[in-house]
């Protein structure tokens, strides 16, 4: 592959960047192409190679990682939306990331983040319902009362409220939070591995 004009490579960035902040998802090879002049097949090369060095990654024809210089732009944060987690018994969860979404620092904070679509009805007295969107907050330690995302010994997650250590078995207590429909239900885990802790709920109206 002939060198890459650095400049161009610049542009191509920071045209993502800015793409994702008013879109809320990536440019096509094509946008990119049209936007710093040059052509789509060329436009693809420059991201293959930005890819190859680490600037972004770039996928089978997606940008699915956004240029590291841009990834965190000023007064934002960006945070993957890695799909549904189950807020009831443990369940296998595979990772993929279906979107980058673009959220306010002032509101959500900074840090590392991701967020999770909630399934079920087990965290209503949390003000998490079936279908919102909660931010966690990538981190192994968490407080008694924290919401968390816990995977136990047998790589199954799910979204409940950390209770501490049972005195009897030594075992994690996650509670459920739906006093109405699971009045007092909790389950034990053997050795708990926290993912994150939930920090905002973003709700439809």
């Amino acid at each position: 592959m002939r060198s890459k004009n650095p400049e161009i490579m610049e542009q191509i960035a920071g045209y993502i960047g800015e793409y994702f902040r008013q879109h809320h998802f990536t440019p096509s090879t094509r946008d990119i192409a049209g936007a710093v002049g040059i052509s789509p097949a060329s436009g693809y090369n420059y991201l293959v190679e930005m890819s190859r060095r680490g600037i972004l990654t770039y996928e089978d024809g997606e940008i699915t990682g956004l240029p590291k210089i841009n990834k965190t732009p000023t007064g934002y944060v960006s945070a993957p939306l890695v799909g549904s987690i189950r807020c009831g018994d443990p369940e296998n969860e595979e990772e993929q990331v279906e979107m980058y979404v673009s959220l306010p620092e002032v509101i959500f904070g900074k840090g590392e983040c991701y967020l999770l679509r909630a399934v079920g009805d087990s965290m209503v007295d949390e003000d998490i319902e079936d279908g919102d969107l909660v931010l966690i907050r990538k981190q192994t330690s968490c407080e008694i009362g924290d919401v968390v995302v816990a995977l136990d010994e047998n790589n199954e997650n799910t979204l409940k409220v950390y209770g501490g250590v049972d005195n009897t078995s030594h075992k994690a207590i996650l509670f459920y939070a739906n006093e109405d429909v699971y009045p007092g239900r909790y389950i034990l885990v053997d050795k708990l591995v926290v993912q994150g802790v939930a920090k905002h709920v973003i709700k439809e109206l």
